[in-house]
């Protein structure tokens, strides 16, 4: 059955698709739970300053989520991350010395920090006080972001290796460190990767407040805490949409440098322009005849945008050797994707802003509309923006300097393509169990009596209380803030959600 499924397909091939179906599979995780780490250190700080117990609503409500998905993350991880050994030994082997340590340090000190105040950031807040468990947040947060951090660096020196030798058995050895982890790419991946994750949990978060907006049709009755999630997530759309566009635009810049022929890819320049490159909206690339079918763009366009200059000449594919240029049809649709989703969010800030102005933020039903079917957005973005990056690398696994043809491991294709089976199947069963249930809490939307819940009850407890067990959760509440106040919907709250 393997044999009939993957007959045409190479071992190379097999263990390229492997990896992408289980990084795709694992990066969803970590760009949301980077945003949604940060937002709930924030929520909790709001909390905590104002003593308004709709923020501690919203941190109870999303601390669940984040638990099961920074749980998946992990797991998800450690299997993407043992193929490195199963079908791409060569690669670990001469790479290893580089890329061994950043890994062994991303372990060693960000997901340790990370899993070292997870369990106080869920459970801890009557046991350590609340400044502990504020400061428990807030490493976590940055654990997260560390975490990234150091897995772009070994991404970025794999684009733009330096600060190595080459020894005689062929192994990268390291001669500078600091010129290996801020190799040139890495500042600009880093800053467009975490804006990125921030966008992404932003309008997954106005999403699920776009929901409840529009599944409860009198306004009045709306938890205040679904009207500040849909607010807080419009403000961060509103203003890092523009920014990532900024961010987007120096990394492509930083990447016409080191990687031309990429750039060329997500052009579909498959000809020089020696007066000005137009910007190609849409074309079909054609790999047989070398070139962009049914094209539509903007004269010079490009050229004002890679060079700043209408006239500036741009070298097309015809200038690289056709084993050194990159699948130009993934590449060409993967950006345009990630561009087209990346300019919508910024459209539906704008749109926020407008409806804020005109005090109907929270009225707007096709805002809510809008946001409902842009929730899923950042992941889409981030998944095509992985893939234009990686597919747009090959052939090589380290530019310029190691092939992905010779990084793979001595296996025949039957091998792989089982394994690729029982991956395809785990994933899908598991993740898709798990995935159906964070959607399931999110539908559930926040309680208005919940944040009186014992942590006792763990974080995953969604359903509902009696009144009883709500007299004893509010003569516990939590920080002493206001103990022996009762919870309240706020009915004066203003349009921008806060009261």
């Amino acid at each position: 059955m393997t044999v009939f499924l993957f007959e045409g397909f190479d071992a190379v091939m097999l263990a390229r698709i492997q990896f992408a179906f289980t990084v795709a599979f694992h990066f969803i995780f970590p760009a949301f739970t980077i945003g949604l780490a940060s937002y709930l250190a924030v929520l909790n700080g709001l909390y905590l300053k104002s003593g308004d117990t709709k923020f501690l609503n919203l941190f109870k409500f999303w601390v669940k989520i984040f638990a099961i998905t920074f749980a998946m993350g992990v797991v998800s991880g450690i299997t993407m991350a043992y193929q490195f050994g199963t079908n791409w030994s060569v690669f670990s082997d001469r790479a290893g010395p580089v890329i061994g340590p950043l890994m062994a340090y991303e372990v060693l000190t960000a997901f340790f920090l990370e899993a070292g105040f997870l369990g106080i950031m869920l459970f801890g807040r009557d046991r350590v006080g609340p400044g502990l468990h504020m400061a428990a947040c807030v490493l976590v947060a940055f654990g997260t972001a560390l975490s990234a951090t150091w897995i772009l660096s070994v991404n970025s020196w794999m684009h733009t290796p330096q600060g190595f030798e080459i020894a005689a058995n062929g192994q990268f050895v390291p001669v500078d460190w600091l010129e290996i982890m801020f190799n040139p790419s890495f500042p600009y991946r880093l800053a467009h990767t975490l804006t990125a994750a921030y966008l992404t949990t932003a309008f997954i978060v106005g999403g699920v407040g776009a929901w409840h907006l529009l599944r409860d049709h009198d306004h009045d009755r709306v938890h205040q805490g679904t009207r500040t999630m849909f607010s807080m997530a419009m403000w961060m759309a509103a203003i890092v949409a523009p920014l990532q566009i900024l961010l987007g635009d120096l990394h492509g810049l930083n990447t016409l440098e080191y990687q031309p022929q990429k750039v060329m890819a997500m052009e579909g320049h498959y000809e020089s322009h020696p007066e000005g490159a137009p910007l190609y909206l849409f074309g079909i690339p054609n790999e047989e005849e070398q070139r962009l079918d049914y094209a539509i763009g903007i004269p010079k366009a490009s050229s004002l945008i890679l060079k700043h200059d209408l006239n500036a000449p741009l070298d097309g594919l015809d200038t690289i050797p056709m084993e050194e240029r990159p699948p130009v049809a993934i590449v060409f649709w993967s950006f345009r994707i990630m561009v087209g989703i990346g300019f919508l969010m910024l459209f539906v800030g704008l749109w926020s802003l407008w409806a804020r102005f005109r005090k109907r933020l929270f009225t707007d039903r096709w805002l809510h509309r809008a946001a409902l079917v842009m929730a899923p957005s950042g992941l889409v973005a981030v998944l095509a923006g992985w893939v234009t990056t990686e597919v747009g690398r090959q052939p090589y696994t380290i530019w310029g300097l190691m092939r992905t043809s010779e990084s793979a491991s001595p296996l025949d294709a039957p091998a792989v393509g089982a394994s690729l089976m029982a991956f395809v199947i785990v994933y899908f069963f598991v993740f898709g169990a798990g995935v159906f249930y964070i959607l399931r809490l999110m539908a559930a939307g926040p309680h208005v009596y919940e944040e009186g819940l014992a942590e006792a009850d763990g974080p995953i407890r969604t359903a509902g209380i009696t009144p009883a067990q709500q007299t004893q959760a509010h003569e516990r509440e939590e920080g002493g803030i206001s103990r022996n106040r009762a919870p309240e919907i706020d009915t004066k709250t203003n349009e921008d959600g806060e009261g």
